[in-house]
C-alpha cells in the first residue's frame, strides 16, 4: 500500500498604497502594481481620449458628456494615467481541502465601485475616497481602515496579504485556516526548497505528516501503522514493536485468551463444510520465538515479516503463558513464558501467532494459518505458493467479513437489550460480537490490506482465487484445486 504525497501552493497578493489631494497618486508601496480595471474604466478612459482630442480640435468636443465638468475631466485623466504606470498582483487561487466551512464567516466578495464622477468609491464602505490615503488592490481602491480580512474582521495593514476565493485574509489568518497541519508534530508542515508546501499521507487512514518523520525514527502501530503522534504514548512491546492505545483495547496477549478466538475460527470452519477433526495446538508467542520456529520450519511461503505459522515439524516453542502488565513508560512488563513441546501426531504440530495484535488482526491471521492446516490435512499437494497463499488470503478475508457483519448485527442488538445486558456479558460481547467504531474501520482496514497486496503469491494469489470463489463456490474451487493444483478459470 503506498503512502501519498500531498503538495500545494500558498497565496500572496500585494496592496498599492495611493494618496488623493484632488489628483491621484498612486504605486506608494516598493513594487508598482499594475489594476486590471472593469468596463467603467475603459469608459473613463474613452472620455479622457475624447476631451484630450478635443483640445486640439474644438469640432471633436461633442465626444465629451456635457455632465462633466473640464477640471473633473483633467483630474481623472490623469489619475487614470498614472494608473495604467502602476502594477497590480496577479490573483492566485488555492486549492484547500477539507476546510471546514462554518469556522470561516460568510460575506459577498467586494465588488469595485468605479463611478463616473471623477470620484473612486471605496469597494468597503461604498462610500467615495475622498482627501487623504487610499488601498489600490484586489481590482478596487479601499479606504484603509475598510480593506478587512475576511477571517477576523481586523484591517490589512501589512503590504502583502493572502487570498482565497476572492476574499483578502491576513498572512497568519490564512495560515491558521488553510495551512495543514502535521498529525504526529502537530505543527505546521513545513514549505520544500520550491516554495510549496509537501507532506506525507497514509493511503487508508490518511493520516498528515510532514515528510521528516519518515526518517526521523517517528513509531508506527505494528498493527494499523499509524505513526505515534507527539501528544500520546503508544505501548512498547516486549520485542520492541509499538501499539497505539486502539488497537490495545482488544489486544490478544496470552495463548489461553486466544482459544476462545480458536473456537470461534474452527466454528466457521465448519460453517463452510470444512472442520478440522485434529487437535491442533494454538500457541501465542513473541517475534523472537517466531522466528526460531520458522528457521526450524523446513517448509511453507511466508511473508518478509512473519506474523503466524502453521508447523509441521516437531520441535520446543516458547508461549507466553499469561497476559502481560503494562508498566512505567507504557512498556509492557511481567510476561510470563514457557516451553511447549511440538509432538508430530498429524501433517500439522501446531499454529503459532504473534501476540499483541487486536483480535481482528489476530483472527484474521488465525484463519489463514487454519487454511494452511486444513490444507495440509486433507491432502492438498503440490500447490504453488500462489493458489496455497491466495486461498488462505481468500479464508482470511471471508473471516473478516463475517465478523465485521456479525459485529453490525451485534451492534443493532445490542441497542434494543441494553438495559437488561449485564457488565459482564458487554465485556464478552465487546469480544466477539459488538464491534466499536475504531474495530470496523480497523476491520476495513485489515480487509484493504489483503485486497491491495501487490506481492505475486499473497496478493495475485488473493484475486485469482476470490474471483474463482465468487464464480464457481468454495467447494468447487477446492475441488479443482485438489485435481489441478490451480485456481479454476
Amino acid at each position: 500500500m503506498g503512502w501519498l504525497n500531498k503538495i500545494f501552493k500558498g497565496s500572496v497578493n500585494r496592496v498599492s498604497r495611493g494618496h488623493y489631494d484632488g489628483s491621484w497618486h498612486e504605486g506608494n508601496s516598493p513594487d508598482h502594481i499594475r489594476g486590471a480595471y472593469d468596463e467603467s474604466d475603459n469608459e473613463d478612459m474613452d472620455r479622457a481620449i475624447a476631451l484630450s482630442l478635443a483640445e486640439g480640435d474644438p469640432d471633436k468636443g461633442k465626444a465629451v458628456e456635457p455632465d462633466y465638468s473640464l477640471e473633473e475631466d483633467e483630474q481623472l485623466a490623469r489619475a487614470l494615467q498614472e494608473s495604467l504606470n502602476t502594477e497590480s498582483p496577479p490573483h492566485q487561487h488555492v486549492p484547500v481541502r477539507n476546510v471546514p466551512s462554518e469556522s470561516i464567516p460568510t460575506r459577498e466578495p467586494p465588488q469595485p465601485v468605479f463611478p463616473s464622477s471623477g470620484y473612486r468609491t471605496c469597494a468597503g464602505c461604498k462610500n467615495p475616497i475622498g482627501h487623504g490615503r487610499f488601498l489600490s488592490c484586489m481590482d478596487a481602491v479601499w479606504h484603509p481602515q475598510c480593506f478587512r480580512c475576511f477571517a477576523c474582521n481586523k484591517p490589512i495593514s501589512e503590504y502583502e496579504f493572502a487570498m482565497h476565493e476572492d476574499q483578502p485574509y491576513h498572512k497568519s489568518c490564512y495560515k491558521d485556516f488553510f495551512h495543514p497541519k502535521c498529525d504526529v508534530c502537530k505543527n505546521f508542515i513545513p514549505t520544500n526548497k520550491n516554495g510549496l508546501i509537501e507532506y506525507r499521507a497514509h493511503p487508508f487512514w490518511m493520516q498528515k505528516y510532514c515528510p521528516s518523520h519518515e526518517d526521523d525514527g517517528t513509531p508506527r502501530c505494528c498493527s494499523c501503522e499509524r505513526m505515534e503522534p507527539t501528544d500520546v504514548k503508544y505501548i512498547t512491546l516486549e520485542d520492541g514493536r509499538k501499539l497505539c492505545l486502539e488497537c490495545l483495547t482488544s489486544a490478544t496477549m496470552d495463548s489461553p485468551e486466544c482459544q476462545h478466538l480458536y473456537m470461534d475460527i474452527q466454528e466457521f470452519f465448519e460453517g463452510l463444510n470444512m472442520k478440522v477433526e485434529q487437535q491442533v495446538p494454538l500457541l501465542l508467542v513473541e517475534r523472537q520465538a517466531l522466528n526460531e520456529a520458522l528457521e526450524a520450519e523446513k517448509s511453507g511461503h511466508h511473508l518478509p515479516e512473519t506474523r503466524g505459522l502453521c508447523l509441521s515439524e516437531e520441535q520446543i516453542v516458547r508461549t507466553i503463558l499469561r497476559r502481560p502488565t503494562i508498566g512505567p513508560g507504557n512498556r509492557i512488563m511481567d510476561m510470563i513464558t514457557g516451553p511447549y513441546k511440538l509432538v508430530r501426531r498429524c501433517e500439522v504440530t501446531a499454529i503459532l501467532i504473534l501476540y499483541g495484535l487486536p483480535r481482528l488482526q489476530t483472527g484474521s491471521i488465525l484463519a489463514h494459518e487454519m487454511m494452511h492446516a486444513y490444507l495440509r490435512l486433507k491432502g492438498y499437494r503440490s500447490l504453488s505458493p500462489q493458489v496455497e497463499e491466495g486461498i488462505c488470503q481468500v479464508l482470511s478475508h471471508m473471516w473478516l467479513e463475517s465478523e465485521i457483519i456479525a459485529g453490525a448485527t451485534s451492534n443493532a442488538a445490542s441497542t434494543s437489550a441494553a438495559s437488561s445486558s449485564s457488565s459482564s456479558s458487554t465485556a464478552t460481547s465487546s469480544k466477539k460480537g459488538a464491534k466499536t467504531e475504531f474495530e470496523k474501520k480497523l476491520g476495513a482496514f485489515i480487509k484493504n490490506q489483503i485486497e491491495t497486496d501487490s506481492s505475486v503469491e499473497y496478493g495475485d494469489g488473493f484475486r485469482v482465487g476470490n474471483r474463482a470463489v465468487e464464480r464457481y463456490g468454495l467447494r468447487s474451487t477446492l475441488d479443482h484445486m485438489k485435481i489441478t493444483g490451480s485456481f479454476p478459470i
